[in-house]
């Protein structure tokens, strides 16, 4: 069997039909919904791309594998989910994004050449890489935002896009009175990409894998990552005006939530990006945009899927279908994702089996709390392979996915966020060591962690589903907060750095020194089995003393 693993940049879990949007039909997520399993309460380990991103990769919370903000290498070394499919036989292909740094200075010291083959895949998240493309491509005074080989840029430029930068001058960009109007600037996102539909990124992508697939030979996974519905929000014709400011769901806020905010989160209210979506014409502009994307998005899958249906391949290959993390669009005076409202930390994931014991879940979803870090072992174990479960800190979904349900599956969820190198950290007056906070999620009451001496927040979801009131400085719900931080620091506790020893190395491990020997702490020999001091028993063959002791043994080693 074959993995088809499918990931959106920015796609909130609300904006497909089968999770109940208003207006925007996804036929094409629907399809693969109905023949699998849509998990509904499934949560990212980290509400920003890379740090979210090397979780899933790794099967790891972001505390394990420290690469926690966007730009923070991945250290040398560290075990991906390429390795582990490998292991079990199974080739791990990349084409699109990973927003992966590579750890220069871990493979300088160890020696490892970016040419070689190994150098390659610690440079590329633990993939083989097809096509990897990260998407921005920016260009400001100070150079490119990404230093690497673009190959879109590339095909762009084969297709007669003329300049150095075309994903930013016609994929990403309109044109207004003969002038470039920049994607980047919110009031052009009504208008539609200087592009032919057919180049833009999504088709592109979408071709690359089309491709990828009629040349692969299996078994493989591949890690196919658009960059869309992500920013700049900008789509070609005729994505751009399917949707009206008429059909975009309410923003979901209060005016409560302004009226003495948690410092951590007023200074977020303050941030460019959140002043911006609080305006209703950016709104009324982008969500038209956003929800254009994910249907060129749906579109493409569908492109997909019927390749897959006509060659038979639908047959032996798993597909998943998810996102990095979610987008606010003005929910809770915010945009971008940096916080853990359900807009931001919850995703879709949608996991399609072709084989017989998936039968019985066609077509139903699951409620159980879910990570992304789940993914890993769920691959690995429909692989065929070990799940390595000292390494692996998510669990497989394959029982979910087989309509069992684990009697001891997690009560809670976890996710992280580093800020340190955000203007909020400045704003608050807070060290890089201090700039972090993190969420605990039982399905229920959600606690929002704060370093820094800042108190905690509080949410009740079931009687306020919208998270409009904090409860975390009412006295009234201590309890609960010392339960979530009890919660909590069991999470702290977990052994999460012994990843070269499993359990079951250890138990083997358990007293066989002594068959080898190391006899340590016997008072005479007769505590344990005589075979282990066989050795150390019988005639000296030799005596080196001097004095009455060796005279006195002498006669028994020389006659």
């Amino acid at each position: 069997m074959n993995i088809l693993f499918v990931m959106y940049d920015q796609l909130r879990f609300d904006y497909l039909s089968c999770a109940g949007h208003a207006a925007l039909e996804t036929p094409n997520f629907d399809r693969v919904a109905a023949r699998g399993v849509r998990f509904t309460r499934a949560y990212v380990q980290s509400p920003i791309c890379g740090a979210s991103r090397m979780s899933f990769y790794t099967g790891r919370y972001v505390s394990s594998h420290g690469a926690q903000w966007n730009g923070f290498p991945l250290r040398v070394g560290e075990v991906t989910l390429g390795d582990h499919l490998r292991e079990a036989g199974m080739n791990c292909w990349l084409l699109g994004k990973t927003h992966m740094k590579a750890d220069a200075k871990g493979m300088a010291r160890l020696g490892l050449s970016p040419d070689s083959v190994i150098g390659a895949r610690q440079a590329d998240c633990g993939f083989d890489a097809w096509a990897r493309d990260d998407g921005l491509w920016g260009a400001g005074p100070d150079g490119l935002y990404d230093q690497k080989r673009s190959p879109y840029n590339e095909y762009l430029k084969s297709k007669g896009y003329d300049g150095e930068n075309p994903w930013a001058d016609y994929a990403n960009g309109a044109v207004d009175a003969g002038e470039i109007a920049s994607g980047w600037m919110f009031r052009n996102a009504d208008k539609p990409a200087n592009i032919r539909e057919e180049d833009s990124e999504t088709p592109w992508l979408t071709s690359e894998t089309i491709r990828f697939i009629e040349a692969a030979e299996g078994p493989w996974c591949a890690h196919v990552s658009f960059i869309k519905p992500h920013w700049p929000y900008i789509v070609p014709a005729p994505y751009h005006d399917m949707y009206g400011h008429n059909q975009i769901q309410p923003p979901v806020r209060h005016p409560l939530e302004l009226d003495d905010p948690h410092p951590v989160l007023g200074a977020y209210h303050e941030a460019r990006v959140a002043q911006a979506f609080q305006q209703t014409e950016v709104r009324n502009k982008v969500s038209p945009a956003y929800m254009g994307l994910i249907k060129q998005c749906d579109d493409q899958l569908g492109r997909l899927l019927d390749h897959l249906e006509a060659t038979g391949r639908m047959e032996d290959t798993m597909i998943v279908l998810t996102s990095d993390h979610g987008d606010y669009l003005g929910d809770h005076w915010l945009g971008e994702k940096d916080f853990f409202h359900e807009a931001s930390v919850k995703i879709p994931l949608i996991v399609y089996d072709p084989r017989a014991s998936a039968d019985a879940t066609r077509g139903t979803t699951c409620d159980a709390l879910v990570e992304a870090i789940d993914l890993a072992p769920t691959f690995v174990e429909a692989a065929g392979g070990q799940v390595a479960d000292h390494i692996l800190e998510g669990r497989s979904l394959m029982p979910w996915i087989r309509g069992e349900a684990p009697a001891d599956w997690r009560d809670v969820v976890i996710s992280e966020y580093d800020y340190s190198v955000t203007p909020r950290a400045d704003a608050l007056g807070v060290s890089p060591r201090d700039a972090r906070m993190c969420m605990v999620f039982d399905g229920r009451w959600k606690l929002i962690h704060f370093e820094g001496g800042f108190r905690p927040m509080l949410f009740d979801l079931e009687t306020d589903p919208d998270e409009f009131t904090d409860l975390g400085a009412e006295a009234d719900h201590a309890d609960q907060i010392d339960r979530l931080y009890a919660r909590l620091g069991h999470w702290g506790r977990r052994m999460a750095q012994r990843v070269t020893m499993s359990d079951d190395d250890i138990r083997a491990a358990r007293g066989s020194s002594m068959r080898r020997g190391i006899l340590p702490f016997l008072v005479d020999g007769s505590e344990v089995p005589a075979e282990l001091t066989e050795k150390y028993r019988g005639p000296a063959r030799q005596v080196h003393l001097d004095g009455p002791a060796a005279e006195e043994d002498s006669h028994d080693v020389r006659g």
